[in-house]
């Protein structure tokens, strides 16, 4: 299926730029009316952030700092206006984490999403998520009927009583972990009861590697992964030409380098931060912690928007090294005291029964004097020493990993 939610998707990528930054001071504005954000960006003046570079510039609300600041300030840590009453529905996730549920049509963004993995109105659709406290279910759920399908919620688990449902139902998508969709095929297979219905489904919340995606196509099921958070909704999905993920709609995504704020390089692996255009409950430069590299160009299916490769593992590298913590904002911190470096490493091993460091650095013109200032330095923003070892420019692994620990477990 080739064909579009709407005319938004298929947008000249310049007419989306301009339409998100000419958005984007307002909703600064209405975020900067929470006390939390109100500090956060002191001296910011929202009329002049209208281009990524001078998004960039504003600091990171990191993901791992939001239990400490609802514990400050419950129940949202002073990052929202309205009062909790002024939400649909109210939710808790690990941390803890509270995240309130907007009130307008599709507010977590998932309805396209759902479309492109060939959901269509009337659908009937059976949904696994979990609707206990946490809003995976209700995610899933309130896309499905903002798209204007039906939705038996099921939640996780009691497969016999599933198997009533679908044999009643006769749903024709699944949504839910693809580990559960496995389980629910094998039951089904063992214990002779009928779930052909399913033909679609839309996955997350775990890995879906090519042995079980071919194994779910076997069994006669096409599904999509899509990327989201509790507090952001759906975030990026799969199309028909399976080629990436599609970054949905009134978001501004950027990837940027473990530890910092700072754009990597186009191509390259790092943190993904958004930027969410919703003046009800904004986020500004949420650093998720999840690892993703852009795709060159628009996807084959023909949805303009930028491309990522999916879920790449996590930015927070932090380990302790002779008991100290050792993290990359730390070696980004090396990186641009040596401007001349390129791609950095830092490597933590065993030597006997010591913690080692060796700091792999890419440089086109290395040198015993910059070796000793580099190890200079990293000394000096560490607290530790550790050896310097050269590296050809672009020859480190593209994988945004900063720290590699190496010591056996």
């Amino acid at each position: 299926m080739t064909d579009n939610y709407d005319a938004l998707e298929t947008r000249k990528p310049a007419e989306r730029e301009a339409y998100l930054f000419s958005r984007l001071p307002e909703v600064l504005r209405q975020a900067m009316a929470a006390p939390a954000y109100a500090e956060r960006l002191k001296g910011v003046d929202p009329a002049g952030i209208t281009s990524r570079a001078a998004l960039a510039r504003l600091p990171l609300l990191r993901k791992s700092d939001l239990p400490a600041l609802h514990r400050a300030a419950p129940p949202f840590g002073g990052l929202v206006t309205g009062p909790a009453g002024s939400f649909g529905r109210l939710f808790t996730s690990p941390g803890p984490i509270f995240e309130p549920e907007p009130v307008h049509a599709d507010p977590w963004r998932g309805a396209r999403a759902l479309f492109a993995a060939g959901f269509r109105p009337g659908d009937v659709v059976l949904n696994t998520f979990s609707y206990h406290l946490t809003p995976g279910g209700f995610i899933f759920d309130a896309s499905a009927r903002a798209l204007g399908c039906a939705v038996i919620p099921a939640g996780p688990g009691n497969t016999e009583a599933q198997f009533e449902l679908i044999e009643a139902y006769r749903p024709i998508g699944y949504s839910g972990t693809p580990d559960f969709l496995k389980i629910l095929l094998d039951a089904a297979a063992s214990a002779g009861r009928d779930v052909s219905s399913i033909e679609r489904a839309l996955v997350s919340g775990a890995a879906f590697p090519k042995s079980l995606q071919e194994e779910i196509r076997s069994r006669g099921v096409d599904a999509y992964q899509a990327f989201g958070t509790a507090d952001l909704g759906l975030v990026a999905f799969e199309t028909a030409s399976h080629e990436g993920m599609v970054v949905n709609e009134d978001l501004i995504l950027e990837i940027v380098r473990p530890g910092t704020g700072d754009p990597v390089a186009a191509g390259d692996v790092g943190e993904i931060v958004v930027t969410s255009l919703d003046p009800h409950h904004p986020w500004i430069r949420l650093a998720l912690g999840d690892l993703t590299a852009a795709l060159p160009g628009p996807s084959p299916c023909g949805r303009s928007n930028m491309r990522i490769k999916g879920w790449m593992g996590r930015a927070d590298q932090t380990t302790k090294v002779k008991g100290m913590f050792v993290r990359p904002e730390q070696i980004a911190e090396i990186g641009k005291r040596h401007p001349e470096l390129g791609r950095l490493r830092l490597v933590v091993t065993r030597a006997g029964e010591t913690d080692a460091m060796t700091l792999k650095a890419e440089c086109a013109s290395p040198g015993e004097a910059l070796r000793s200032e580099v190890a200079s330095t990293l000394r000096a923003v560490t607290k530790l020493g550790g050896i310097v070892e050269w590296a050809a420019p672009r020859s480190l692994p593209n994988d945004g990993k900063v720290i590699a620990d190496e010591r056996a477990t």
